[in-house]
Protein backbone atom coordinates (compact mmCIF):
# COMPACT_ATOMS: atom_id res chain seq x y z
CA UNK A 1 0.00 0.00 0.00
CA UNK A 2 2.95 2.08 0.97
CA UNK A 3 4.55 1.90 -2.38
CA UNK A 4 1.39 2.59 -4.17
CA UNK A 5 0.49 5.37 -2.65
CA UNK A 6 4.12 6.66 -3.40
CA UNK A 7 3.50 5.82 -7.23
CA UNK A 8 0.28 7.86 -7.11
CA UNK A 9 2.10 10.99 -5.70
CA UNK A 10 5.04 10.69 -8.22
CA UNK A 11 2.82 10.14 -10.63
CA UNK A 12 0.88 13.50 -10.09
CA UNK A 13 3.96 15.31 -9.34
CA UNK A 14 5.23 14.48 -12.92
CA UNK A 15 1.74 15.16 -14.55
CA UNK A 16 1.40 19.12 -12.46
CA UNK A 17 4.69 19.67 -13.13
CA UNK A 18 5.00 19.31 -16.84
CA UNK A 19 1.81 20.88 -17.78
CA UNK A 20 3.41 23.93 -17.92
CA UNK A 21 4.94 22.53 -21.62
CA UNK A 22 1.67 22.94 -23.02
CA UNK A 23 0.91 26.02 -21.97
CA UNK A 24 0.88 29.03 -24.48
CA UNK A 25 3.03 31.60 -22.70
CA UNK A 26 6.16 29.09 -21.85
CA UNK A 27 6.42 27.82 -25.34
CA UNK A 28 5.99 30.97 -26.63
CA UNK A 29 9.14 32.52 -24.91
CA UNK A 30 10.78 29.14 -25.94
CA UNK A 31 10.20 29.92 -29.63
CA UNK A 32 10.64 33.90 -29.36
CA UNK A 33 14.15 33.11 -27.56
CA UNK A 34 15.41 30.32 -30.24
CA UNK A 35 13.86 32.85 -33.05
CA UNK A 36 16.02 35.80 -31.84
CA UNK A 37 19.41 33.53 -31.48
CA UNK A 38 19.03 31.92 -35.08
CA UNK A 39 18.16 35.46 -36.62
CA UNK A 40 20.40 37.67 -34.41
CA UNK A 41 23.26 37.47 -37.06
CA UNK A 42 21.02 39.66 -39.67
CA UNK A 43 21.40 42.70 -37.25
CA UNK A 44 24.59 43.71 -38.49
CA UNK A 45 23.61 43.65 -42.05
CA UNK A 46 20.25 45.57 -41.25
CA UNK A 47 22.17 48.00 -39.10
CA UNK A 48 24.26 48.89 -41.73
CA UNK A 49 21.55 49.58 -44.00
CA UNK A 50 18.99 51.46 -41.68
CA UNK A 51 22.47 53.84 -41.09
CA UNK A 52 23.05 54.10 -44.64
CA UNK A 53 19.69 55.14 -45.80
CA UNK A 54 19.26 57.77 -42.86
CA UNK A 55 22.82 58.94 -42.95
CA UNK A 56 24.41 57.54 -45.59
CA UNK A 57 27.01 54.42 -46.91
CA UNK A 58 30.09 55.53 -45.08
CA UNK A 59 28.16 55.78 -41.47
CA UNK A 60 26.36 52.58 -42.62
CA UNK A 61 29.83 51.06 -43.30
CA UNK A 62 31.33 52.20 -39.81
CA UNK A 63 28.77 53.15 -37.20
CA UNK A 64 26.02 50.83 -38.85
CA UNK A 65 28.11 48.08 -38.57
CA UNK A 66 28.90 48.78 -34.77
CA UNK A 67 25.22 49.14 -34.17
CA UNK A 68 24.56 45.63 -35.76
CA UNK A 69 26.93 44.23 -33.83
CA UNK A 70 26.16 45.92 -30.29
CA UNK A 71 22.25 44.65 -31.60
CA UNK A 72 24.01 41.48 -32.45
CA UNK A 73 24.94 40.55 -29.08
CA UNK A 74 21.71 42.20 -27.25
CA UNK A 75 19.48 39.80 -29.11
CA UNK A 76 21.73 36.81 -28.62
CA UNK A 77 21.68 37.54 -24.92
CA UNK A 78 17.89 38.38 -24.63
CA UNK A 79 16.98 34.60 -26.98
CA UNK A 80 19.42 32.59 -24.97
CA UNK A 81 17.96 33.81 -21.78
CA UNK A 82 14.72 33.28 -23.00
CA UNK A 83 15.12 29.89 -23.81
CA UNK A 84 16.64 29.06 -20.45
CA UNK A 85 13.95 30.74 -18.45
CA UNK A 86 11.15 29.49 -20.47
CA UNK A 87 9.24 27.79 -17.63
CA UNK A 88 9.56 31.20 -15.96
CA UNK A 89 6.41 33.40 -15.92
CA UNK A 90 9.17 36.88 -16.00
CA UNK A 91 8.33 39.43 -17.36
CA UNK A 92 5.20 39.85 -16.89
CA UNK A 93 3.41 36.33 -17.63
CA UNK A 94 6.06 35.67 -20.48
CA UNK A 95 5.63 38.32 -21.85
CA UNK A 96 9.05 39.78 -24.39
CA UNK A 97 11.87 41.42 -22.92
CA UNK A 98 12.87 42.73 -26.67
CA UNK A 99 9.88 45.11 -27.87
CA UNK A 100 11.08 47.18 -30.97
CA UNK A 101 10.56 44.60 -32.17
CA UNK A 102 9.75 41.58 -30.75
CA UNK A 103 11.67 39.18 -33.41
CA UNK A 104 14.05 40.42 -36.60
CA UNK A 105 12.34 42.20 -39.09
CA UNK A 106 8.91 42.18 -37.41
CA UNK A 107 8.16 45.91 -38.19
CA UNK A 108 9.41 45.42 -42.13
CA UNK A 109 7.31 42.07 -42.22
CA UNK A 110 4.22 43.36 -40.57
Amino acid sequence: MKGLLTALILVCLVFSSASFVYADGPIEKLGRGVANVLTSIFEIPKGMGDVANSDGVFAGVTYGTFKGVINTVKRTLVGGYEIVTFPIPFPNDYGPILKDPEFFLKKALS
